[in-house]
């Protein structure tokens, strides 16, 4: 009777670890679409995404809105919100398979009775990763309207020449030994876990901002194109989501780096020359 109940219990705590993985990719799902909603809704914006992409002009002359919201630090603090919200949308999706790594790990471990709870202690160090970007670009954002190089209510860089040269620089960093080598441990999530996998709570929190941290000096010039095409530009947020996806997760497709750069080079080019030789 004893050995029944044994085997009972031994079933039951089994079951509920094949569990873990559903748990995880449940949460995992369900911060993506709270994500995309606040990105799109546009909360606390005076527009919404979808408005600002339908009222999107030109690379470098943004639509005229009016006067720009003065900054304060309420202000601020809703920006940076803007950023790592739309951050977690668009970098979390590429970020999965790492977290299911890390998760099928921990189940076959000591820590297995707590799986989730390590695995979404990881995805939390990831994304206060990407929150510590956010924290930079809402400095630079309201720096650049403080000189007059950014619109304040289309939040678009307003100079032609200016965001020629930053999708010139995004191109050249795309060569750079430094992405390439942050880009080969977001590639490889098994080689980055088995050498980087600290134990405990606080261990899965500091090898997930570890990976996020990787994942940050890969895709950061990418993800200051949105000050090019629009912060809040949804063809912009989604194209550069599905990149950075397509790089991370497609590690045999070594040509994607370098077309993308070669890509993003030409437009910087064309961009400034054009401008220059119009007069503008």
């Amino acid at each position: 009777m004893t050995k029944q109940k044994s085997s009972g219990q031994a079933g039951a705590v089994e079951r509920l670890l094949r569990q873990d993985t559903v748990i995880v990719l449940s949460s995992v799902f369900l911060i993506i679409l709270c994500a995309a909603w606040y990105t799109v809704a546009g909360v606390g914006m005076n527009m919404s995404a979808i408005e600002m992409t339908r009222m999107a002009g030109p690379i470098g002359e943004p639509m005229t809105m009016g006067s720009a919201t003065p900054w304060s630090t309420g202000y601020a603090l809703l920006i940076f919100l803007m950023w790592w919200v739309m951050m977690i949308a668009m970098m979390t999706p590429s970020a999965a398979p790492a977290v299911l790594l890390f998760t099928a790990l921990k189940r076959v471990g000591p820590d297995n009775e707590r799986t989730a709870t390590y695995s979404l202690s990881f995805l939390s160090g990831y994304l206060v990763a990407w929150g510590a970007f956010s924290l930079a670009a809402t400095a630079l954002q309201w720096g650049l309207e403080l000189i007059g190089l950014s619109d304040g209510p289309m939040m678009t860089i307003r100079s032609a020449i200016f965001a020629g040269t930053v999708l010139l620089a995004a191109g050249i960093y795309q060569f750079s030994e430094l992405k390439t080598a942050c880009l080969r441990h977001c590639q490889s999530p098994a080689r980055f876990l088995a050498d980087h996998n600290h134990p405990g709570i606080l261990g899965a929190f500091r090898t997930g901002g570890l990976h996020g941290t990787y994942c940050l000096g890969c895709c950061w010039a990418l993800m200051l194109l949105l000050f090019v095409g629009g912060i809040m530009n949804l063809y912009w947020i989604a194209g550069i989501a599905a990149y950075v996806a397509l790089e991370k997760l497609l590690p045999t497709a070594r040509w994607l780096v370098p077309v993308s750069g070669v890509a993003l080079i030409g437009a910087g080019v064309w961009m400034i020359t054009s401008t220059f030789l119009s007069g503008s």
